[in-house]
């Protein structure tokens, strides 16, 4: 776990002894530092707060960053009196004062675990006298094989908040008479403060569902893209979201092995037109075949792409809306499954649909096993021939190519820099990795960056702990946001290609409160229309909402809707039959929920406002 930020409460618990961190007299009086047992049931164990000293500046690593820790309830912080025991005690603040100030080192090749030393001379926390009952904290000197100076920072339960809305139901006597009853609803109201709710969740189309009666639809072959938007490359009985036409709608399409490429129109107003054809599919069709819907030429209108056995084929849309036939030969003999197209494998080999230049123009990136591998599109709308040498020799699934592992190591493609020109962005077993773009289009050898976010700081998998990478604020750099062991961690974009030490800024979404990728998702997204993204997470309850304040900092989650979640009584939900989204269907700015449960496709449209008095 990073080191959490002053919003958060913890407990400090002893990594030896198990025991919690305490004041030995009573709650928030001055007194010596010591660990004890505190069973459940007991007294409530002490929370603490880690206040930076000062903002870590540009080249400073984690444990030069000082701290002062502070009782979350009283107000006094560590102090170190010089006393002759070395003891540690609680103790009134004082601005500025060193013997407050504390550095928190991790521990080398231990996940989650942490030395605390102050800021005076380096001694660290230890125990003066394990085994007793109240075991007074000390300061001794620095010793890597001292289990009693390793301690464990554990986040306080999130402080979720819902806001009920009761309405009337009708409700049936064996009489034949009807009398009305006040009922919970799906739906929250917007809490104080402008909190962002969503109405019920309605059906509004009884198609594309998981349900034989609506289509028996199951996403076989369908791929999430790791940087969080809905689908990048689908399979075969994938549904997902996109504008068909260039009128910046949100259409459902889904790929049917009969039919091939379906659509259901939508009206801009949260329903849909009935299912029909979009683009059949070709005679050489297979299952292995991917399918995305991009603009290719920045004409305003999407093309169909399918990654097909001989390679890359675009189906480009005319002034009357019909695609191009399927048939015909590809734009370029690369990057499809087939052996003569470069033997692409989806599950180990990412590819991506981007403008790598800045110049307008979609190109096609992807990773295989000797590195990446890039076809530009020049300007009259022809793909290069892929060199006979990688474009760099490294992110590769080979192990002389990095041994990067698709559902481990999840890889990006995005301008940390803000020159317009796309960078690489990788997360290996020990960290964050980054290549910057040449202006000449070359990718600079790989550069480790930051010691977090990887496997061996408890990222297991994609899957389990996604990862971001988006501006938290309006008009700052791309930041890292993931979904970590024990909660929400950022680390800012420095715009440069780097980033700040990574810190722990929310006690919730985490797999410490609950979150798992096998049962619920987590996105980002604006739901409130501010130009900032939020946390949003469908969980056992229903989806949550934690919003962004601005500046990169988010409140604590709320239930926004009752609906789309794992439990029974939220509808059962499954990650692996009901895909679910977050866009604006309404053209009102703001993110509304889409999902496609087993009866067909439900929809809880954004009621956010804001509110204010004259």
């Amino acid at each position: 776990m990073p080191v959490p930020t002053q919003e958060l409460k913890l407990q400090i618990v002893n990594a030896a002894t198990g025991k919690t961190l305490s004041i030995k007299d009573a709650p928030g009086a001055e007194g010596a530092l010591v660990v004890r047992d505190l069973p459940d049931g007991g007294p409530s164990r002490e929370q603490w707060q880690l206040v930076p000293v000062l903002a870590a500046q540009g080249g400073q690593t984690q444990d030069e960053q000082a701290h002062v820790i502070r009782n979350a309830v009283g107000g006094k912080v560590f102090d170190n009196p010089a006393a002759a025991d070395r003891s540690v005690r609680q103790w009134n603040a004082a601005s500025n004062k060193k013997a407050q100030q504390w550095h928190v080192v991790p521990v080398e090749g231990e996940a989650d675990c942490y030395f605390i030393e102050t800021a005076i001379d380096g001694a660290v926390l230890d125990l003066a006298d394990p085994g007793l009952d109240d075991t007074p904290v000390v300061l001794s000197e620095y010793d890597e094989n001292a289990k009693n100076q390793r301690w464990r920072f554990v986040t306080a339960e999130p402080e979720r908040t819902s806001d009920p809305v009761l309405r009337w139901a009708p409700l049936s006597h064996w009489n034949s008479r009807q009398s009305w009853r006040l009922t919970r609803s799906p739906a929250l109201r917007p809490a104080p403060g402008a909190t962002p709710s969503f109405s019920d969740m309605l059906l509004v189309l009884e198609a594309f569902g998981s349900d034989q009666d609506a289509g028996g639809w199951n996403s076989n072959g369908a791929n999430r893209s790791p940087d969080g938007r809905p689908t990048w490359w689908a399979g075969l009985g994938a549904r997902f979201l996109a504008d068909t036409t260039g009128a910046g709608g949100a259409d459902i399409v889904g790929l049917k092995p009969a039919k091939g490429a379906v659509t259901a129109s939508s009206h801009g107003d949260g329903t849909f037109d009935d299912e029909r054809v979009l683009h059949p599919p070709a005679s050489s069709a297979s299952p292995a075949d991917l399918w995305t819907l991009a603009d290719t030429t920045g004409g305003g209108k999407p093309d169909i792409v399918i990654l097909s056995a001989d390679g890359l084929h675009v189906f480009p849309q005319d002034g009357d809306g019909a695609f191009t036939p399927p048939g015909g030969e590809p734009v370029i003999q690369a990057f499809g499954h087939g052996a003569h197209a470069g033997g692409w494998v989806a599950d180990k080999h990412p590819r991506f649909l981007l403008d790598t230049t800045g110049d307008g123009r979609t190109d096609i990136v992807g990773f295989h096993d000797d590195g990446l591998w890039i076809s530009l599109q020049d300007q009259d709308g022809t793909f290069t021939p892929p060199s006979d040498e990688p474009a760099l020799k490294a992110f590769g699934h080979n192990e002389e190519a990095g041994g990067w592992i698709t559902d481990k190591h999840p890889r990006y493609l995005v301008d940390t820099t803000g020159d317009g020109r796309t960078d690489i962005v990788g997360f290996h077993n020990d960290g964050l990795w980054i290549s910057l773009q040449d202006e000449d289009g070359t990718f600079t050898e790989p550069l480790y960056v930051l010691d977090d976010f990887g496997i061996d700081q408890g990222w297991t998998t994609a899957e389990e702990h996604p990862r971001f990478l988006l501006a938290t604020t309006a008009d700052g750099a791309v930041d890292v946001v993931g979904f970590g062991p024990q909660g929400v961690v950022v680390a800012r974009g420095r715009g440069d290609g780097t980033f700040e030490p990574a810190k722990l800024v929310l006690n919730d979404f985490g797999l410490a409160q609950g979150w798992t990728g096998k049962k619920h998702l987590r996105l980002m997204a604006d739901v409130t229309g501010d130009g900032t993204p939020d946390i949003i997470g469908f969980g056992n309850e229903g989806v949550w909402v934690s919003h962004n304040r601005g500046d990169g900092q988010f409140d604590q989650a709320q239930l926004v809707c009752r609906g789309f979640g794992y439990n029974n009584d939220a509808g059962a939900w499954r990650i692996d039959r009901h895909p679910r989204f977050l866009t604006d269907i309404t053209g009102d700015g703001r993110a509304d929920i889409i999902g496609f449960g087993g009866p067909g496709v439900y929809v809880a449209r954004n009621l956010y406002r804001r509110f204010r008095t004259r």
